[in-house]
This record gives C-alpha cells, structure tokens and sequence, in this order.
C-alpha cells in the first residue's frame, strides 16, 4: 500500500514521502496515529496545500519535545522493586511502570513513546529510550532496588552482587569473632588454677 506521509517516520521516510508499506501497519498504525494518507491523488494534493502548516506544526511540537528532552536528559529514577536475593525480580519493569513513574515526576508521556529494549528482569542500573518526537529522542536511567537505601548504594557504583558479597562477608566476619571469643573465654578458664581445682599456694612448695 502507497502513503504519504505527514511526519518523519523512523526507518521509513521524511514528511511528505510517498512510500510503500504493508496494508497491516498502514491501517494498524500509520492512518490511526495521523501519521500517514492514503496516497490518492486527493490526499496529495491536500498534503501539498496543507505542507506549510503541517511544517510549522511540526517545529513547535519539536521545540516542545526538546525542552522536555532537556528536561530529561541523563536523570536516573529510581524503581523500588520486590526481588529474590539474586537480584531477579518478581516480575518486570514495563512501558507503563516508566510512564506512571516519569508522571510523578510531573512528565506526561504515553506508554507506545517509552523503547525497553531488553526487559528489565534484574536489579540495578538499567535505562530506557524515551521517544518524544519523531525527530526527539531521549535515554533515562532506571534504578531498580528493594529499597531507597539499596538504590542509593547501587547509586554509588554497587552492583547488587557486590552488595550480597559484602553482607555474607561481614556475617562470616561476625561469626569468626565470636567463635574467637569463645575460645579465648575458654583459655581464660584452662589458664587459671582455680579452673583446674588446684588450690595450693605455689609458696608451699
């Protein structure tokens, strides 16, 4: 099916290209997200007559897409997240979680503009391509944790398996101590003569 279409579609063309598309993405996506016109000869010429305006249209959405951009740009939210020890979580961060997320923010933006590429499953530091406009992208970072405290470390250059080795590390070290004094309470006890029930005077001898 030939189009013409009314904004710069990635990996497809620039506004005003008349280009060929599969009925499918056309009638799925293309014509119902305004992006596209049959391209009949009507629709061509109303394209043409329209251009001017659908330019000017376009430069104010981009300008207001760049300063939401500005905005954005290299902020790290952070996502608390229930997780096994293993830092896999149970379940996984999507679209809509970023969305409902950046709208705490104070930033509207629809699920279909938030890019995952590949599914947030684990803890720790991940990011998300946020697409504003046609021509305005943006990346965020993610920080997924159990808690704000975790998030924080994890903030610091921590990764979650760094964090699980310093916590068995310092219970092993907890462990050790107190097995150290234990056995130093009981060398107190064979040291002393009273412990061996030996209760005569060394100035007898």
């Amino acid at each position: 099916m030939q189009v013409i279409l009314l904004e710069r579609v990635a990996k497809l063309g620039q506004m005003g290209d008349v280009v060929n598309v599969k009925p499918g993405y056309a009638r799925n996506y293309l014509l119902p997200q305004g992006k596209a016109l049959r391209a009949s000869g009507d629709n061509i010429k109303s394209f043409e007559s329209r251009k001017a305006e659908l330019e000017a249209q376009n430069l104010e959405t981009r300008k207001e897409a760049q300063a939401v951009a500005a905005k954005l740009d290299g902020e790290r939210y952070v996502v608390i997240r229930q997780a096994s020890d293993g830092g896999a979580l149970y379940g996984s961060v999507s679209p809509r979680d970023v969305a409902d997320l950046l709208a705490e923010a104070g930033v509207k933006v629809e699920k279909r503009q938030i890019v995952i590429a590949t599914p947030i499953k684990s803890l720790g530091l991940q990011k998300a391509l946020i697409n504003l406009h046609p021509e305005v992208d943006v990346e965020i970072g993610l920080n997924v944790a159990r808690s704000g405290e975790e998030a924080a470390l994890q903030a610091s250059g921590k990764s979650i398996q760094e964090l699980a080795a310093e916590e068995e590390a310092a219970a092993e070290f907890e462990i050790a101590e107190l097995f150290d004094d234990f056995g130093a309470a009981g060398m107190d006890d064979e040291d002393d003569p009273r412990s061996r029930g030996d209760s005569s005077d060394p100035r007898d001898a």
